[in-house]
């Protein structure tokens, strides 16, 4: 049978399901797309990759969000086999042999989680690593990252979710995959099994001391692999990021990808207001969901610092007043006094701030489903901006701020939004589209990632993320602004993402951190025009054919 052929029968098959389930629970159907594409990823990687590039599109919300959190939740009901590797707090002092068990040679990339923040899910353990499968499937798809160079990882210092610790029916996990060839004798890590830790998660050195063996023995083995972490509890996010950014080539996602496309998403409403960027400095962005804030602190940098921002958490507008604030929260903190005009106060409503305040913007990183609601939404068409501003970033879909046919009812037909996790576009009264654009963090970790690998980027700095978030802004017409688009189709993906790497590429050599790779010296990548690194980049991409047998002569 033709690779055509196989092709065509396997979309054959996806549409029978789809025909089939038609009236299903969505959740049902997503499942059972997850479980149809999963089977085909174990039986003929090739083929699979092949599916998800020209069908990116169809099948993004199935191995990625929203679909991947109902796999976490319900991973061990679905675990068939092993993938990737699994480090837990017992494995401490074993580490650095244990990752010379995994097969392959050469490990490009690389997602770990500690499971302790799965989406807007909370704390799912073991089971979040359908986060780091998931996002790595979108690397291959989208950045062409060679499938046999990716790593999944959990590591595992237990979990504080009751349900888990007491559910004896939760899948074990191995700590490498089953089918490699290497001898047992000299490898006996590889099909040795192991539960899950049932206790309460580590904190404090201890759980540091986990994660520093973790980074060091990859380092040791891979030094040019790029680390991402995905899902930490916050507190962890932005201590391992400030621990290991300046040692290793890693970065967060939740943290510096989410501000990245929201950056993006930002200049792009200034442009819908008919405004050009410099009126960035002019724009009011109220946010809702202080956890995150200190990851977009580099959003401020380019408007008037801080001032611009009016963060609020569970008790509302945070002031100066307020005690014992994270220090990276503090920065935002409204220093109320005869500067300010807005007459607020420590703890005002959100209701109260946005009528006070009339943003230009309302920014959603909460994981509070429903957040914005009637009377939020209708208080946003008395904003500042001809154009509303509503970024609903919480993902999954069950926990976005709001939805886009709220937004165009209560704001108005003129709103502008943007979500996590996608909704479909919604018919307005005069026939037009109101667009739901998805900020999705697809648009530029797959390209953070391929350009520090292709400029071999000794770690991952702020103007690398700069240059990718503003390469992303650029990348939508004016045209397609004024109808109310701020990010581009996913469908483009993977000529978005050579456009992003090759910007994250040239910003690690203007900055003195590429090494190069291989087959380049980062001085030809410096003589390269914007089009000739375009080019590098994208032919440098992986893409899924059959391998012949024999060689034609």
């Amino acid at each position: 049978m033709s690779f055509e052929q196989q092709y065509e029968r396997f979309i054959n098959s996806y549409h029978s399901l789809e025909h089939n389930t038609q009236g299903e629970p969505d959740s049902v159907v997503s499942l059972a797309k997850w479980r149809i594409l999963n089977r085909l990823h174990d039986r003929n990687e090739t083929l699979y990759y092949r599916v998800l590039i020209d069908n990116i599109k169809d099948f993004a919300p199935i191995i990625y969000t929203p679909t991947v959190g109902l796999v976490c939740e319900n991973y061990s009901g679905l675990f068939r086999r092993p993938r990737g590797m699994y480090f837990s707090a017992k494995d401490k002092g074993e580490m650095m042999s244990m990752i010379y068990n995994w097969p392959a040679e050469k490990v490009d990339m690389i997602v770990v989680t500690d499971g302790s923040r799965i989406l807007g899910l909370g704390d799912l353990g073991v089971q979040g690593i359908g986060i780091p499968i998931g996002k790595l499937d979108v690397y291959v798809a989208a950045a062409g990252i060679n499938p046999q160079k990716v790593l999944p990882i959990m590591l595992d210092v237990g979990t504080n979710n009751e349900e888990l610790l007491e559910d004896k029916l939760c899948a074990f996990v191995t700590s490498t995959v089953e089918h490699t060839q290497i001898n047992v004798k000299f490898y006996p890590f590889f099909f040795r099994r192991k539960k899950r830790l049932r206790q309460p998660r580590l904190e404090g050195e201890e759980y540091l001391a986990v994660v520093d063996e973790f980074m060091e023995a990859v380092h040791a083995r891979w030094p040019k692999a790029i680390v991402q972490f995905e899902d930490f509890q916050m507190k962890w996010a932005f201590e391992t990021l400030q621990r290991y950014r300046s040692r290793f080539c890693m970065f967060n996602d939740d943290v510096q990808g989410t501000a990245g496309v929201a950056l993006a998403g930002l200049l792009g409403a200034v442009r819908a207001q008919g405004r050009p960027l410099a009126d960035f400095t002019k724009q009011k962005i109220v946010v809702v969901g202080a956890g995150r804030m200190p990851g977009t602190h580099k959003i401020g940098e380019l408007g008037e610092g801080h001032n611009q921002f009016w963060v609020l958490d569970k008790d509302g507008l945070i002031t100066k007043s307020r005690k014992d604030l994270d220090p990276a929260v503090a920065r935002f903190a409204r220093g109320y006094g005869p500067e300010e005009v807005e007459d607020l106060h420590e703890g005002a409503s959100l209701v109260e701030v946005v009528k006070k305040v009339k943003p230009h913007v309302l920014l959603g990183l909460s994981g509070v489903g429903g957040i914005f609601n009637e009377e939020v939404l209708k208080a946003m068409k008395e904003s500042d901006s001809p154009c509303p501003a509503i970024f609903a970033m919480s993902n999954p879909t069950t926990k976005a701020e709001c939805t886009p046919e709220d937004v165009f009812k209560h704001v108005g037909e003129n709103a502008v939004f943007a979500s996590g996790s996608p909704f479909s576009n919604v018919t307005l009264s005069n026939g037009r589209k109101g667009y739901a654009n998805q900020a999705n963090n697809m648009y530029l970790f797959p390209g953070i990632g391929l350009g520090a690998l292709l400029s071999g980027a000794r770690h991952i700095s702020d103007g690398m993320l700069h240059a990718a978030a503003e390469c992303l802004a650029s990348y939508i017409t004016d045209d397609a602004i004024r109808k109310g688009i701020l990010f581009p189709s996913i469908s483009s993906i993977r000529h978005i993402t050579a456009r992003v790497g090759a910007a994250v590429a040239r910003a690690a050599v203007d900055e003195d951190l590429a090494e190069g790779c291989p087959d380049l010296d980062p001085r030809d990548l410096r003589s390269m025009s914007e089009s000739d690194t375009v080019d590098y980049v994208a032919r440098k991409m992986w893409y899924p054919v059959y391998s012949p047998l024999v060689n034609d002569k």
